[in-house]
C-alpha cells in the first residue's frame, strides 16, 4: 500500500476537468485507488463521487493506492493531480 497527500492549488478547486483526468488515470490501473478529503473517502474511478468531495483550493487530498501495480498507479495519479 502506498499513501501520499496532495494540496489543491487550482483556484477553482477539484472541478470537472481535473476530476475527469483523475478518474481516467485511475481506470488504467488494477490497483484500488482511494482519494479522501475532509473525512470522506471515495474511489478515484468514480467521477461523481470525486466531484461530491467538494474539495477547494488549499484543501489536502489523501490518496491511498493498493494493488499489483500500485507504484505505477500512484505515479499516474500524482501526474493527474498536478495537471
Amino acid at each position: 500500500m502506498l499513501e501520499f497527500s496532495h494540496r489543491i492549488g487550482d483556484p477553482e478547486g477539484l472541478h470537472a476537468r481535473p476530476v475527469a483526468q483523475i478518474a481516467a488515470e485511475a481506470r488504467k490501473w488494477s490497483s484500488d485507488i482511494i482519494i479522501g478529503c475532509a473525512g470522506r473517502s471515495v474511489s478515484a474511478r468514480d467521477l461523481m463521487a470525486l466531484m461530491a468531495l467538494g474539495a477547494h483550493q488549499g484543501d489536502t487530498l489523501d490518496v491511498i493506492v493498493e494493488g499489483e501495480d500500485e507504484r505505477a498507479a500512484a505515479e499516474g495519479i500524482r501526474r493527474a493531480l498536478s495537471l
